[in-house]
């Protein structure tokens, strides 16, 4: 059994295919498939996914490429909306939420400010409804960091992580898994190739963020929830150890680090 611990069900890219996708995911092994919001525009969008779709569940949250089109009422939305949503057993964690310290415009001093109230905020949203968290981690990962410690949350994912042994372990210590997905299968993904063969294994979980993030197999074609298998063979060799056991494992620790989803399984 395998997790795709992040995807976009809802893209456009997808149209009206996500059912069919979905169904793909499934017949290929993977039993749940982890959908998060990016903007208030889709919080209603994936929460109807997962209802409609028996191996979906979501988050709800801001991604920091929304930030500068988001304002103060948003966060107050999300906060309501994830009020409303803690009945639904299918709502696991707030997220994507982050920052991003790639994208020129959005390190801009003005939208830099305005990424890390979004972020601040959020995190306090997941403090007050003891949530995990799904996190956008792009060259951004001190700050993200200054941030947990100032609101601590129960822990969660640090998606498509990319950083540095010393800063995965920062995120481990404060109970995070980290994602790993198409980017390590390219052989010249030297430093994402290391950590994911020399963390814990206890510290990963496997993700797509389909459509995008496409394995090298696919490259540059859209990727899909479907690819969890080969990229989970892929990690197994790197890590030098039996496919299903890495199966079970990344399976375990999303279970753990989103324990909503976990309780969902053992129902």
């Amino acid at each position: 059994m395998y997790i795709d611990s992040h995807c976009h069900l809802d893209a456009p890219e997808f149209g009206n295919e996500p059912a069919a996708l979905a169904a793909e995911a499934a017949a290929s092994g993977v039993s749940w498939i982890v959908l998060p919001a990016v903007a208030r525009a889709n919080f209603s969008t994936v929460a109807q996914l997962a209802t409609n779709l028996p191996n979906c569940v979501y988050a709800l949250g801001i991604h920091p490429l929304f930030v500068p089109q988001a304002t103060e009422s948003d966060l107050h939305l999300l906060r309501e909306t994830v009020a409303a949503a803690m009945k639904d057993q299918r709502f696991v964690a707030i997220g994507e939420i982050g920052l991003d310290f790639f994208v020129p415009e959005l390190k801009l001093h003005a939208m830099r400010e305005k990424q890390e109230f979004f972020y601040a905020e959020q995190l306090k949203i997941a403090r007050d409804f003891d949530l995990p968290v799904i996190l956008h981690v792009r060259r951004s990962q001190d700050t993200l960091l200054k941030y947990l410690r100032r609101f601590p949350v129960q822990g969660g994912i640090a998606h498509a992580f990319n950083g540095s042994q010393q800063q995965a372990d920062r995120f481990i210590q404060l109970g995070f898994a980290l994602g790993f997905g198409g980017a390590m299968t390219f052989t010249r993904a030297l430093q994402i190739r290391r950590l994911a063969a020399s963390l814990p294994a206890t510290a990963i979980v496997l993700e797509t963020d389909a459509p995008d993030i496409s394995p090298a197999w696919l490259h540059p074609a859209r990727n899909t929830p479907a690819q969890i298998p080969q990229i989970a063979a892929v990690l197994a060799e790197l890590r030098g150890q039996p496919l299903a056991l890495l199966a079970e494992q990344t399976t375990s620790n999303v279970a753990r680090v989103l324990p909503r989803l976990g309780s969902l399984m053992m129902a």
